[in-house]
């Protein structure tokens, strides 16, 4: 097993939408399907592929394309502290003056460790300077826990 880290940092309005962070159905509408359902599927299309908008299930990163990640580890300690140096890189800029507390980031560190050791994701949001937002996530790869059947974007080889 390895780690994949994701980050993305944009408009929360943009990680409100549903439609960015829902991906394809593998069912492809018919023809007779009514309009609305035609143009979300085309839409999550064109869209899904190529959007680093944080998807809505934290497993479907590994669907994403692979030059969305940010880092590849193969132990979970590296891959958490990966994430915990991103909260404190932006700690200055966390709208909640409680998140920016060093005990605060402490716990997050001990947390996102003992999660990635379990074998399970990591996805956390911050709110930053308003409409900003801060995701990050660790994705645990080949096999991934929550989603079993989903390949490696980069294979087994990638871990570092």
């Amino acid at each position: 097993m390895h780690f994949h880290g994701y980050q993305w940092v944009g408009d929360k309005a943009d990680f409100d939408k549903e439609r960015l962070r829902r991906p394809p159905s593998l069912v492809e509408p018919t023809v007779t399907s009514p309009p609305e359902v035609l143009e979300r599927y085309r839409e999550a299309v064109a869209e899904w592929p190529v959007t680093g908008v944080p998807p809505l299930e934290t497993a479907y990163w590994l669907i994403k394309p692979a030059k969305l990640i940010r880092g590849t580890w193969d132990h979970p300690k590296r891959a958490a502290d990966w994430a915990v140096d991103r909260l404190v890189e932006y700690a200055p800029r966390l709208a909640s003056l409680a998140d920016r507390n060093r005990a605060r980031c402490e716990w997050m560190a001990r947390y996102i460790t003992h999660t990635l050791v379990d074998g399970q994701d990591v996805s956390v949001g911050y709110y930053l300077a308003r409409p900003q937002f801060l995701s990050l996530a660790v994705v645990a790869c080949s096999p991934n826990r929550a989603l079993a059947e989903l390949h490696c974007p980069v294979g087994d080889s990638a871990a570092r």
